[in-house]
C-alpha cells in the first residue's frame, strides 16, 4: 500500500510547524527578558506546533482522523490563560498566511479544537497519527537541538515518519559539530515504509537519499546519546561503548534529531537508557524509528522490536538501542554484559 498522500501532507504539517518553531526560538533567544525557567516560549511553540499539524492534515486529507499527540488544551481553557491562547492563534495564522497555501483565519476556539485533535488513544486498529509538537524542550529552550516528530500507524506498525529538525547542520555533525559555520541548519527528514530515508533542507529544495553508517569495527563507531543527564543513564552508556571498545567521545545532543544524523550516518549507535520507572511514549520514537530502520535497526535492551500497537506507551525493556544490521550482535552482548554488571547483587 502508498502513503505518498499522506507523506506529503505529513512533510508540509511538519515543515510549517518548523518555521512556527523557528520564530518562537529566534525571539527568545533575542531577548534578554525570558528567563530560561520560564517555559512559556515553550508553551506557546508545543501547543502552535501540536495546532498547525492538525489543521494542515485535516486540510490536506479531508477524511477522519486519529491524532495521538503530546497536549490539549485543558489548561489553555483555564481562568488567566486568555493571552497565551491569543498569542498561539496569532502565531499560527501568521504561519499559515505567510506560507500561502491557505486563505484562512482560524479564531482562538479553531485554534483550541485543533489541539484537541490529538486526544486519541493510539492502538492497534485502524490508522492514527502520531506526533510531538517539540521534541526536545531543554534543548530548544537553550537554542539547540530539537525536532517536530510525525508518523503515520496503520494497523500498530509505522507505516511513515517525518522529522524536522530546524537546527541540526545539513552537513554531518563529524564536521561541523552541532552548530554549522556557515549556518546552514535546518533539515527534514522522511521515510515511508520500503522506500529508504531522505533528508532536504527545511527550506523545500530537492532531497537525497541518505543511508545508516555502514561501520563494522566498533573502534571506528561514535554513539549518540540524550545530552540531559536525567534522560538517560551516562554512566551505564559509557560502560557499554567501554565494552564495545568504542574509542570516540559521545555525541549528546537532544531530540530525536539524533535519529535524524544517525540515519545519514553522522553516528553509528544510539543508545538510551532511561533512569527507573519512566515510560517511553510512543511519540517520542516512531517518527526516529521509521527515518532510522531503512538500513538500521531499532530494538531494545533485549533485542525485541519497539511495539507500537499498545496505544500511548512503549512497553520496552530496559532502553533502546539503534545502530546498523553488522553492528547489532556486538551491541546487545555489551548491553547486556553492562547490565548484569551494574544489576544490584541480591
Amino acid at each position: 500500500m502508498s502513503y505518498h498522500k499522506e507523506l506529503a501532507a505529513a512533510k508540509k504539517a511538519a515543515s510549517l510547524a518548523a518555521r512556527l518553531c523557528q520564530n518562537v526560538q529566534k525571539a527568545l533567544l533575542q531577548s534578554d527578558v525570558q528567563s530560561k525557567t520560564d517555559k512559556t516560549p515553550v508553551t506557546v511553540a508545543d501547543y502552535g506546533s501540536q495546532a498547525l499539524v492538525s489543521f494542515v492534515l485535516q486540510q490536506e486529507l479531508r477524511a477522519e482522523f486519529s491524532l495521538v499527540a503530546e497536549e490539549d488544551s485543558k489548561d489553555l481553557r483555564k481562568d488567566g490563560a486568555q493571552e497565551i491562547v491569543e498569542r498561539i492563534t496569532k502565531l499560527v495564522n501568521y504561519s499559515l498566511t505567510s506560507d500561502g497555501s491557505y486563505n484562512v483565519t482560524l479564531s482562538t476556539e479553531d485554534v483550541l479544537k485543533a489541539i484537541d485533535s490529538g486526544r486519541s488513544e493510539g492502538g492497534s486498529q485502524g490508522q492514527h497519527w502520531v506526533l510531538d509538537p517539540i521534541d526536545g524542550t531543554k534543548g530548544f529552550l537553550r537554542g539547540d537541538q530539537y525536532a517536530i516528530a510525525l508518523a503515520l500507524l496503520d494497523g500498530g506498525k509505522v507505516v511513515l515518519g517525518v522529522l524536522a529538525c530546524p537546527n541540526l547542520p545539513l552537513t554531518s555533525l563529524k564536521d561541523a559539530g552541532q552548530h554549522s559555520p556557515n549556518n546552514e541548519v535546518g533539515c527534514l527528514f522522511f521515510a515511508e515504509v520500503g522506500g529508504g530515508t531522505y533528508m532536504q533542507p527545511l527550506d523545500g529544495s530537492s532531497a537525497v537519499k541518505v543511508q545508516v553508517s555502514a561501520v563494522e569495527n566498533p573502534e571506528e563507531a561514535s554513539f549518540f546519546e540524550s545530552y540531559e543527564a536525567a534522560h538517560s543513564m551516562h554512566d551505564l552508556t559509557s560502560l557499554i561503548a567501554q565494552k564495545l571498545g568504542v574509542k570516540a567521545p559521545p555525541v549528546r545532543i537532544d531530540s530525536q534529531a539524533k535519529y535524524g544524523a544517525l540515519s545519514r550516518g553522522d553516528g553509528a549507535i544510539y543508545l538510551r537508557f532511561p533512569h527507573k520507572g519512566y515510560r517511553e511514549k510512543i511519540w517520542d520514537h516512531a517518527a526516529g524509528c521509521i527515518v532510522v530502520t531503512a538500513g538500521g535497526v531499532v530494538t531494545d535492551a533485549a533485542g525485541q522490536p519497539l511495539d507500537f500497537s499498545k496505544g500511548k506507551h512503549l512497553d520496552v525493556d530496559t532502553g533502546i538501542i539503534v545502530t546498523n544490521q553488522k553492528l547489532m550482535p556486538l551491541l546487545l552482548n555489551a548491553v547486556k554484559e553492562s547490565l548484569k554488571e551494574k544489576a544490584p547483587s541480591s
